[in-house]
């Protein structure tokens, strides 16, 4: 009898802990990772959060209105672990980022690589090795 319920106490600690990992979402189910688009524009806020972090961005449009994009970043333990720190970013920065854009159509996106206003690229999982190069 001790047996089993050790038995089923595992089995569901096992289950229990699994199920945080199957309700992350599918990046190609949300965004059109066939199409990459690059945006330029300048950063509104940042949200230092998990499961992911986020950066606003405001950039003009062809027609000279601003739209503001929200965009998807790894964790921000992640960024901080590869990267050194959290300051390869802030609020009024002119940046530069390739994207791919929501399929609904809505401004929001999934970062790939994000130019710093010195220069630096910084690469997003999703697009192969992480990497920050001047």
């Amino acid at each position: 009898m001790k047996a089993k319920l050790t038995l089923a106490a595992v089995g569901i600690g096992f289950a229990v802990s699994v199920v945080p990992g199957l309700a992350h979402h599918s990046v190609p189910a949300q965004y059109d990772v066939d199409r990459e688009i690059a945006l330029r524009g300048v950063v509104t806020r940042i949200d230092w959060m998990n499961p992911h972090a986020r950066l606003w961005v405001d950039a003009r449009n062809e027609d000279g209105t601003v739209s503001s994009w929200e965009n998807e970043l790894p964790p921000p333990n992640a960024l901080k672990r590869r990267l050194g720190s959290l300051d390869f970013v802030k609020q009024g920065d002119q940046v530069s980022m390739n994207l791919w854009r929501a399929k609904d159509g809505s401004k929001v996106a999934h970062a790939l690589t994000l130019t710093t206003p010195d220069g630096r690229i910084v690469n997003f999982p999703g697009t192969g090795e992480w990497k920050s190069r001047p």
